[in-house]
């Protein structure tokens, strides 16, 4: 569980840095506790020489006792009752010779004294002992509370940021249960958990903008479909009614009425092989993993009408003017025009030239054919679309449907348009963007983009 494992994780961090802190403070005060038992042993040891200087007694303080010791190393209590302190080879030197000091930690029946000798003026010197019972009791107590304060400061941080991370974690929870529940009933429908302004915000936002894309992509397969069993039927149909009258007649039929028939079989089916094929070209897209490249349009545009020319005998002229490199992948646009040749050879009378113009990243192809009506102009991208002039022209209208996904996929726009020299026909291209432009941006075209979608008319 998320919220278990960052908890642990915050709490091990808080547990160390408040031991840090726990152990670098009781080293500190320890310190200053060992700092001022060192002062106050100073400032006993010159009380007290002072006072034997002026033949005074000193008075007794809790936790201390004093003796003077002799030259000789003969001992004499100043505190009454008080404990003995041991006299060490370093306090008589000091008693015999009137210089220096000395300090020693000793054990006195068990309990541990701090020791400093300090020469007096008539010779000997006093010894002064501080118990460190009181000492031990400070640094006990105040190992004991830091140690229940740090104790209770990591409970406490566990506790809040259990708390905290289970408000911060409340959307993520929230977004998790609802794409467990798209990703279990299918319904891309259900609606996601309201975005904030923070980052789960912005992922909630990203999983939105995913399922939006999936839902459209979802409703524009189900379209096309529906599109294509409609587009369908009417070859199929032909196709089975020649078929089976082939049947029935079981070679009763004339030689002229067989070979009609013969021949409907053999368009129908072809008409069926190219609609298919054009189907498979739409839902699956072919170039997604070609990599844009600069494309050189007047170079592109030579080599495929050379191809049509050769397989159609149909004059195909390419002119240029000012021309530019497109950024675009190669094969998909060359597939463009392939599609663009082909409308304008099919709806040109015969005989009739077709143009090919580039006027920097523009190309267009220009037909003699019976043209398209202004309010077709758009609509002629859509998917299956037969203009009002062109019933009659076989086609399965996927054509230009599929030159509109890939230019728009690249970041061009398509257009269709009458003839600018006004000698009839449809002027039918595409604009790229230049190579080098800013703000193109190296993107998979979708794999089954919308009727119409995206467009922009020249």
């Amino acid at each position: 569980m998320l919220r278990t494992k960052i908890t642990a994780v915050v709490v091990a961090a808080a547990a160390l840095a408040m031991a840090l802190a726990a152990v670098m403070s009781y080293r500190g005060v320890s310190g200053l506790v060992g700092d001022e038992l060192e002062r106050g042993l100073d400032d006993r040891a010159d009380t007290v020489v002072t006072l034997l200087a002026a033949e005074l007694p000193p008075p007794p303080r809790e936790g201390m006792t004093e003796q003077v010791v002799s030259a000789t190393g003969a001992v004499r209590q100043l505190t009454p009752g008080a404990r003995k302190l041991p006299v060490s080879p370093a306090a008589l030197q000091v008693a015999r010779t009137g210089r220096g000091q000395s300090r020693a930690d000793v054990d006195v029946d068990g309990t541990e004294y701090g020791v400093l000798a300090r020469p007096l003026p008539d010779g000997g010197a006093v010894m002064v002992g501080q118990s460190y019972e009181g000492a031990a009791r400070v640094d006990d107590a105040f190992l004991w509370r830091i140690s229940l304060t740090t104790a209770a400061a990591v409970a406490l941080s566990a506790l809040l940021s259990w708390l905290v991370l289970g408000r911060i974690l409340r959307p993520v929870r929230q977004l998790a249960r609802t794409t467990a529940h798209i990703t279990t009933t299918r319904n891309l429908s259900a609606p996601l958990p309201p975005a904030g302004s923070d980052e789960i915000g912005q992922l909630t936002r990203s999983f939105d903008t995913m399922l939006t894309a999936l839902r459209r992509s979802r409703a524009q397969q189900q379209q096309l479909v529906q599109d294509a069993s409609h587009e369908l039927r009417t070859p199929l149909t032909s196709v089975r009614g020649s078929a089976e009258l082939l049947q029935r007649a079981r070679g009763r039929l004339e030689p002229e009425d067989e070979e009609q028939i013969l021949t409907t079989l053999v368009t129908e089916t072809a008409a069926l092989d190219d609609l298919v094929r054009e189907l498979v070209d739409l839902a699956t897209d072919r170039y997604t993993d070609e990599a844009p490249a600069a494309v050189d349009l007047v170079t592109l545009a030579e080599d495929t009408a050379h191809r049509h020319r050769t397989r159609t005998g149909r004059a195909i002229d390419v002119t240029a003017d000012g021309p530019l490199p497109v950024l675009a992948r190669p094969r998909a646009v060359q597939r463009c025009v392939d599609n663009l040749l082909s409308n304008a050879v099919k709806f040109s009378p015969d005989g009739t030239p077709v143009t090919v113009h580039i006027a920097g990243p523009r190309l267009s192809v220009r037909d003699r054919g019976p043209g398209i009506d202004p309010d077709e102009r758009e609509a002629v991208f859509d998917r299956f679309h037969r203009g009002s002039r062109t019933q009659a022209t076989p086609g399965s209208g996927l054509g230009l449907a599929i030159v509109h996904d890939i230019i728009t996929a690249d970041e061009g726009t398509v257009f269709a348009a009458a003839a600018a020299d006004g000698g009839g026909g449809a002027e039918v291209g595409f604009v790229l963007p230049v190579e080098g432009a800013r703000g193109w941006r190296d993107r998979r075209r979708p794999t089954c983009s919308g009727p119409g979608s995206g467009r922009t008319p020249s």
